[in-house]
């Protein structure tokens, strides 16, 4: 079924993405759908000599030629989440230079923040002493610098959030940037995630966690998700952010609608700081809760883009949830073989990937899935994207913490 927008459902009109798969949402769409091994897997100097010395990470960006001198006062991750917005307003055909900006809001999910400038200036108070630490850790590392940075530099002036909520935190400010936008309290949200953590501190202590990946041997092959030979996840860095609109906002100025936003659900494990509840009663929770709120059923749902992190615990938890709930007919497939664990960043990045496969009626395929695990009780696309008519997908996400996060999509 495709969604109107008389149904509580609002407009998703523009995509903006800078991930290790691509700068642009186009080049990272061509590379997620058609390559066969992801491209974006480097080691940073950063992380030498750490038993998780890889990551995904964003290539050839010139922020500063993007941005000008602005970019020298934003760490990156706030760097790539204004880029990213900018991408997404335009592909909406909205121009801030005239829009009412007090009716715009912007809210960027996040788990980490600046902490890679944070860590960096720890380092020169350490062993330079106070007099040297710069006078911006404060504004450059707090969680709410993209959002800040996005309000300024698109004149937007009406709500503005950081959310917070671990690897849920992308999904969640879309779901709460849909709140707002049903409520009235704005016309236009610019909504999603950014990351872009190379912290040494973080790698070392989720390495000790054995949550990451230690395949240093072959890192490009690293990350496969559901497959039986996984063993952990590989951070990547990025942004993907949406622009939403009130339908009746969207329609009075023609705007050409990408998908509908129909459905969120959230929830909490309340069970763990750090590991899924095991039986999955949360997740399942913020599934069914997004199924009630778009007003489909479960046999809707013709795709979901998981969460899908590759880790032992979580690929296991999720897609047995996914089974309660969907049965055997949606088509799984996780993204992050080709992006990486973009953590509070992820949940963006994946929404804008659904509402693609929406637009092009076509399943990217979870690369490095070689041998699918037996445990794993739902179908999961391998091999190369696969056409499928699809009217309505979900896309989920779990976080440290308990948090848990489900949007449901429709054609438009």
């Amino acid at each position: 079924m495709t969604r109107s927008a008389g149904q509580g459902a609002v407009a998703v009109t523009g995509l903006g993405m800078v991930t290790a798969a691509g700068n642009d949402t186009k080049a990272a769409w061509h590379e997620i759908t058609s390559a066969t091994t992801p491209s974006g897997v480097h080691r940073p100097e950063v992380l030498r000599d750490l038993p998780c010395d890889f990551m995904y990470t964003v290539r050839s960006l010139d922020a500063e030629g993007a941005l000008g001198r602005t970019a020298q006062h934003m760490d990156r991750f706030a760097q790539l989440a204004v880029i990213a917005a900018r991408e997404a307003v335009a592909d909406a055909g909205l121009d801030p230079r005239t829009w009412h900006g007090a009716r715009v809001a912007v809210l960027v999910g996040t788990a980490h923040g600046g902490l890679n400038f944070y860590d960096e200036q720890q380092a020169v108070l350490t062993e330079r002493g106070a007099r040297r630490v710069l006078p911006k850790v404060a504004p450059l590392s707090v969680n709410n610098a993209a959002a800040s940075n996005i309000c300024r530099d698109l004149n937007a002036r009406g709500p503005s959030l950081a959310v917070s909520t671990a690897c849920a935190s992308g999904t969640n400010a879309i779901g709460t940037a849909m709140d707002l936008l049903r409520a009235g309290r704005c016309d236009i949200a610019v909504a999603g995630g950014a990351e872009a953590l190379r912290s040494r501190l973080m790698f070392a202590s989720t390495c000790r966690m054995r949550a990451m990946s230690t395949r240093t041997e072959d890192p490009a092959a690293a990350c496969r998700p559901f497959d039986a030979d996984r063993d952990g996840f590989v951070v990547g860095e990025g942004a993907g952010l949406l622009v939403l609109e009130r339908a009746e906002h969207a329609r009075a100025r023609g705007a050409a609608v990408r998908a509908w936003l129909a459905g969120y659900g959230a929830s909490n494990d309340a069970f763990s700081s750090v590991a899924p509840d095991e039986e999955g009663e949360g997740i399942e929770l913020a599934l069914r809760a997004a199924l009630a709120d778009a007003d489909v059923g479960h046999g809707d749902i013709g795709h979901i883009n998981a969460h899908g992190t590759s880790t032992l615990i979580n690929d296991l938890v999720e897609s047995a949830a996914l089974h309660r709930v969907f049965g055997d007919s949606p088509l799984v497939t996780s993204t992050k073989a080709m992006t990486g664990h973009a953590l509070g960043a992820s949940g963006g990045i994946e929404a804008a990937l659904t509402v693609l496969t929406l637009q092009h009626q076509l399943i990217p395929p979870t690369v490095n899935l070689r041998r699918q695990d037996p445990r794993v009780p739902v179908e999961v696309v391998a091999g190369a994207a696969r056409p499928a008519r699809l009217d309505c997908a979900a896309t989920s996400s779990l976080g440290f913490g308990g948090h848990n996060a489900v949007l449901v999509l429709a054609r438009a």
